[in-house]
């Protein structure tokens, strides 16, 4: 009886190390990954790209930081591209990660921890190995004086412990969080060494230290960045990276206005633009370079949620805590007369804040979205139980008096009415609303939003700020209306806290724009985070969708399927492009064919320099 007691529990160790042994990818629910553990490169590259060139791209507004960590200043683009995390997620996959600067990677069969074995050979621009002691110093140095993210993203860590100079152990409070491993893969090694003596929290010119495939080879403030790719960078000929980082430098110029930038883009200034306005893809291209063929237009497909882009109330506001008011304003938008005047038809009303997904809301909802409602019943919108939402729909004509008098009739219903041919609130105030926005393309939008609210008495003030003014404000919610996006994934996560619970609400930085603080929603969020399957994961989502969209808290906008990119004809893409992303690590130049106009060769700026 000894001996077979004694092999029973032999077994069932072997079988727990088996299930916890190190693997070289981490995924949501264990299923096995597409790659296994010796592939020699992601279908989505060519393993065989030259290296080389000059990639120019542009920017929108300035930049005043290289510290893209932290809640001050406004951080340059493309500087994440410095520095090297734990793991890199494949972008043909909905989430699954692959080992980068940990090699393996080991989780616990009942996910109260996560190991990372980190690469020897893993080091920093200096030569200074990385250690374990460095992802200890940046997990703990990001929580204290990283933006707010951090703390909502790793909150349910309890401790990390660097266990030798190679291995790192994250312990969880609870076993309910199955993402969170796969949220510390993510997480972007600092070199301690260099910080030390250094204020991190503080904004700054200064050039990082990094372990990534580029480092900063110069900087001109609010101007222009430019990146220059590592040749002895140390992960270069690992699988997960084998074809990509194909430039030898990349230029980030900063322009004030899309307009202007477009323009550059079509005399060759730079290489690469994603057009995100209907009107110019449609008319804005019949140039000779796109007619010979040397700029081309092409459409990729997108296999992302598109999320929901939308007019957002912040209803921290009093006159936008009624959602009646919400309801009212969101039926002055005319979406189809905007689609078909502006936008040629282009795009598709959004509707769900997990549009073109398994896990957007439509119809009426089924037993498991019913079953995860109840509970709440009566702290959550009642239409939700028993309706389908859909954004109201006009005939395009510009004429919208059956949404103007359904309009009329909430304000009237939440207290507000017309006094000498102005809407006032219930403190007998007139209605004026601050449209807060620094992209110009959308005033063409509000001006039809514009007029429809006047119609009711309603004035609608349109503020351009520039984006250093923009994002301040943001950050302290000195808003009252903006355009505000809510992206998502297809495996949705803790990112939701952000996003929906009251503990962002007043973090600046965080991306609860709204200002939601509703304990329903806080209890479907966590849900959500905690779905042990993707069945669970998926009526979760359906059910936070449902009770986000009848609080109209946003108005929604719109969307297409695919990437609209133009780019001139000296770069080259592979032919299957990645599912999930653009991909733009992926692309190379050409080296039989001239760019548009010659690049700049000048490698010989003093990085430390800060710029001219």
């Amino acid at each position: 009886m000894m001996a077979l007691r004694t092999a029973i529990i032999s077994g069932l160790l072997l079988c727990t190390q088996a299930v916890a042994a190190p693997q070289h990818a981490l995924t949501l629910y264990d299923e096995p990954p597409k790659y296994p553990a010796n592939f020699k490169h992601v279908d989505y590259v060519n393993p065989d790209a030259p290296k080389g060139g000059t990639f120019r791209e542009s920017a929108m507004g300035s930049f005043d930081s290289l510290n893209p960590f932290i809640s001050k200043g406004v951080p340059a683009d493309n500087i994440t591209l410095v520095y090297d995390t734990l793991a890199q997620q494949g972008l043909d996959e909905p989430i699954t990660e692959y080992g980068l600067i940990a090699g393996k990677i080991e989780k616990a069969p009942d996910n109260s921890w996560v190991r990372f074995y980190l690469r020897p050979e893993a080091r920093f621009h200096d030569g200074h190995p990385v250690r374990a002691e460095d992802v200890v110093f940046t997990f703990e140095t990001l929580i204290k004086q990283g933006t707010p993210i951090y703390r909502t993203y790793y909150a349910d860590v309890a401790e990390v412990v660097a266990e030798d100079p190679l291995r790192v152990l994250f312990k969880f409070k609870h076993t309910s969080n199955r993402e969170l491993p796969l949220i510390l893969g993510q997480l972007p090694v600092l070199p301690k060494h260099w910080w030390a003596g250094r204020d991190f929290a503080k904004s700054s010119l200064e050039v990082p230290l990094g372990s990534g495939p580029y480092k900063v080879a110069e900087v001109k403030p609010g101007r222009s960045i430019r990146y220059e790719r590592v040749k002895d960078y140390w992960g270069k000929d690992l699988p997960i990276n084998k074809g990509l980082y194909n430039f030898d430098y990349r230029i980030s110029d900063y322009y004030r206005d899309n307009t202007v930038a477009l323009e550059a883009l079509k005399a060759g200034q730079f290489d690469y633009w994603q057009e995100m306005t209907a009107k110019n893809w449609a008319n804005a291209y019949n140039v000779p370079a796109v007619a010979e063929g040397r700029l081309i237009k092409e459409e990729l497909p997108n296999g992302n949620p598109t999320g929901m882009q939308g007019f957002v109330f912040n209803i921290r506001k009093p006159m936008f805590q009624d959602v009646r008011v919400r309801k009212a304003i969101s039926l002055l938008m005319d979406f189809e007369w905007t689609n078909k005047q502006l936008f040629n038809g282009a795009y598709t009303r959004t509707r769900s804040y997990f549009e073109n997904s398994d896990m957007a809301a439509t119809g009426l909802p089924g037993p498991a979205e019913l079953a995860i409602l109840e509970p709440l019943r009566g702290r959550v919108p009642p239409q939700a139980f028993t309706q389908a939402f859909a954004p109201p729909k006009t005939d395009a004509s510009g004429m919208i008096r059956t949404q103007q008098r359904e309009a009329y009739q909430l304000l009237q219903e939440a207290g507000w009415r017309i006094v000498d041919d102005k809407m006032v609130d219930t403190t007998g105030k007139p209605v004026s609303i601050e449209f807060m926005l620094f992209q110009t393309d959308f005033e063409r939008v509000l001006l039809p939003f514009k007029r429809n609210l006047a119609d009711l008495g309603i004035e609608l003030v349109i503020r351009r700020v520039d984006v250093s003014q923009y994002v301040n404000r943001v950050r302290s919610r000195d808003f009252d209306m903006m355009v505000g996006s809510f992206p998502q994934s297809s495996s949705p996560g803790n990112e939701q806290r952000e996003f929906w619970q009251s503990g962002s609400a007043d973090n600046p930085g965080s991306r609860n724009y709204i200002g939601l603080k509703d304990p329903a929603i806080d209890e479907l969020v966590e849900q959500l985070i905690n779905a042990d399957s993707r069945n669970s994961l998926v009526a979760h989502a359906k059910a936070l969708d449902r009770v986000l969209q009848f609080g109209y808290y946003v108005i929604p906008n719109w969307h297409i399927k695919t990437y609209r990119v133009a780019y001139w004809n000296h770069l080259g893409h592979p032919k299957v492009p990645p599912r999930y992303d653009v991909g733009i690590n992926t692309w190379w130049i050409k080296p039989d064919t001239p760019p548009a106009t010659t690049p700049p060769t000048d490698t010989s700026a003093d990085p430390a320099s800060g710029g001219d």
